[in-house]
């Protein structure tokens, strides 16, 4: 059984681990410090990480140093309209033996990396997007009837355009649903621009040293799994995706007139798991109510389906997730109660 002083040791491990991970990444990304930390929120919780900005923001550069900081194998998958299946997975092809017999073996796809880049995902379409759903889920793949799994740590990383409308196919829920977190690329600031040119135009800069191997990583993900989370955080959470459905009583009214579907299970299930990543980057070993709240944005706002009123009066989901942490308390009702008394 593992004892509080050696879970401690891990769990100080982990932040130590982490911290050197985004210095290292530091070095060559500019700004960006919320975005940095929720994907390793993602890589810390073990789950997957959808990030969306304009071109030009550094979203697949962000992939590629991570990749570049983890002694892992890298593999990126350019989605385009041509894009089949098999590009993604793989394919059992027809090799032909030196003594001249002939058999099929697997040749595998980019999806068989460790960390994946699915650079621009929503310019394929919802045929090839789907290749990518039982690795994501199941961390395993299904070739001509065999099932192949992953080799862990298994972590994708897809990026995507929300400007371009022509050619590009939105994903569809159950896609979406299997991303951790939704991370929106902001603009960078005069400062931060001025010293990515200074950083761009000149000699190129070497790569960022590898700081982490694969049992370092899994290492920092058992830390997190476990992250202690009383009962009343995981009842909050609770509530607070029970509160996304419009249908549910005491739903906010910005829920009830803008929202048509809200979060699931998997929702709450990630609200609980990138709350424990933020404590183990925090080198904390229980989980807060603040955390649930400070998460709640990056992993309900691509879980929330606007409703045909909410997109006509052009309310975002960030503005329903913000009035569900406003509106949900903390404490269920019946606590507040005896507390008043």
């Amino acid at each position: 059984m593992t004892t509080t002083g050696d879970f401690q040791k891990r769990l100080e491990r982990a932040r130590e681990a982490s911290a050197r991970l985004k210095d290292a990444i530091g070095q060559v990304i500019v700004g960006q410090g919320e975005v940095v930390e929720q994907a390793l929120w993602g890589l810390v919780a073990g789950g997957h990480v959808l990030l969306e900005g304009a071109p030009g923001l550094g979203k697949t550069l962000l992939v590629r140093t991570i990749a570049s900081c983890l002694d892992l194998k890298f593999s990126r998958i350019q989605f385009t309209p041509d894009l089949m299946p098999s590009d993604v997975t793989g394919t059992n092809i027809l090799v032909t033996s030196a003594d001249g017999s002939r058999h099929f073996a697997l040749h595998k796809g980019p999806i068989f990396g460790q960390v994946v880049l699915a650079d621009e995902i929503n310019r394929a379409t919802p045929k090839t997007q789907s290749s990518l759903l039982e690795a994501m889920q199941e961390h395993a793949c299904t070739i001509g009837g065999v099932r192949h799994a992953m080799e862990e740590p298994f972590f994708v990383l897809a990026t995507e355009n929300p400007i371009e409308m022509e050619g590009t196919y939105p994903l569809p829920e159950a896609q979406l649903d299997r991303f951790l977190l939704k991370v929106m690329v902001p603009s960078p600031t005069e400062d931060e621009m001025t010293e990515i040119l200074a950083r761009t135009t000149g000699q190129p800069k070497d790569a960022p040293p590898r700081v982490l191997d694969r049992d370092e990583v899994l290492a920092i993900r058992s830390a997190c799994r476990d992250v202690a989370v009383a009962e009343p955080i995981m009842r909050f959470a609770s509530r607070l995706v029970r509160a996304s459905d419009p249908t549910t009583q005491g739903a906010p009214d910005l829920v009830r007139r803008a929202i048509r579907y809200g979060a699931g299970v998997r929702g709450a299930q990630s609200l609980v798991l990138a709350a424990k990543a933020v404590s183990v980057l925090e080198g904390r070993a229980h989980v807060s109510f603040g955390d649930v709240q400070r998460v709640a944005k990056p992993v309900l706002r691509h879980r929330l389906i606007r409703s045909f009123e909410g997109e006509a009066d052009g309310v975002t989901t960030d503005q329903v997730v913000d009035a569900l942490v406003e509106s949900v308390p903390a404490r269920p009702e019946n606590v507040e109660q005896a507390i008043r008394r």
